[in-house]
């Protein structure tokens, strides 16, 4: 009996969220309160492969002119998306990265239609999109900048990224056990020094090449480690639904998933952003017209049933 409850309380600790937060931790990562301290300066050139661009450290954390690796990959930038407007709106290519791509901690852009972006943006404008945790950043700077956003910033950046046909972006790998990882740049990124543990029932989303990500090179993705057995379940509830719980995804978001009208493209993108979306429709955070139609098809999901399905739907191609 000692060792079963020894057993429990590791399990527990194992698993616990971040303190004070009540949204999984894996899906809704929050970073740790930084120090005063200011790194010092660094003029070393870094670069990345198939590029022949080069930049410091401090140029690719510029919110108001973000590094373009790869500019042969993507449209000609309008001015909001490779500057921003100083002082409060940061370039949406920093964010999103030059792609439309995006990171865990934010949105996948590319090939979403220019009016459900424009809608988005009234949505968080309004407060009809919000987080349902008050303190993951990335969601609530972004309801800052579109509530300083000029409509035509908003036109022509929407108009942007819809033109971009989004590539695999997302390498899902069902697993039992996963990189030990801690929360840096508001996403999930492996410990130092490398451990594992099981992944219980999470999603544990990491960049496929650490350096490269924190360089913010948009020709380098993410790996998604899932939990064994949830790929076949996910594909059953996306597929076929389930009855009296929800419908099959493809009634509204198309064919392979790849949207419908001003139903957005769903395949392919960040399981941890899909986790998220389930979640603040269900718990009413995003209470938008789209979302409200959502509401009768995630309000009976439980989380297993959000991991087997963002899970299955991650792993399809864009």
């Amino acid at each position: 009996m000692r060792y079963a409850c020894v057993l429990l309380i590791l399990i527990l600790v194992a698993f616990s969220q971040t303190p004070n937060q009540t949204t999984p931790y894996w899906a809704y990562a929050l970073d740790p309160p930084s120090g005063t301290s200011q790194a010092k300066a660094d003029s070393t050139l870094h670069h990345v492969p198939r590029s022949d661009k080069s930049f410091t450290t401090a140029q690719t954390e510029d919110l108001f002119n973000p590094p373009d690796w790869h500019p042969a990959g993507h449209p000609p930038m309008p001015e909001v998306v490779a500057y921003g407007r100083k002082p409060a709106v940061y370039a949406c290519g920093y964010c999103h990265l030059p792609n439309g791509e995006g990171r865990p901690e934010n949105a996948a852009l590319a090939g979403l239609s220019a009016s459900y972006i424009v809608r988005q943006i009234d949505d968080f404008r309004s407060g009809a999109r919000k987080t349902s945790e008050p303190h993951h950043l990335p969601a609530i700077t972004m309801a800052s900048i579109a509530v300083k956003s000029a409509d035509p910033d908003i036109r022509s950046a929407a108009e942007y990224f819809s033109r971009i046909h989004p590539k695999p972006w997302i390498r899902v790998v069902e697993t039992a056990t996963v990189p030990k990882t801690q929360v840096s740049g508001w996403m999930l990124v492996p410990t130092l020094p490398p451990a594992t543990e099981p992944i219980g029932r999470r999603i544990i989303e990491i960049p496929e090449n650490l350096s490269l990500t924190e360089l913010r090179d948009d020709d380098s993705g993410f790996i998604a480690y899932v939990p064994e057995g949830s790929l076949r379940k996910g594909r059953s509830l996306v597929v076929m639904g389930s009855r009296g719980k929800t419908v099959p995804c493809a009634n509204c978001h198309g064919q392979g998933l790849h949207g419908s009208g001003n139903v957005p493209p769903i395949a392919g993108r960040s399981p941890s952003y899909i986790i998220r979306q389930l979640y603040d429709i269900r718990s009413g955070a995003r209470s938008g017209v789209l979302s409200k139609q959502m509401l009768p098809q995630v309000r009976k999901l439980e989380m297993d049933d959000m991991i087997d399905i963002a899970a299955f739907v991650s792993s399809l191609k864009p």
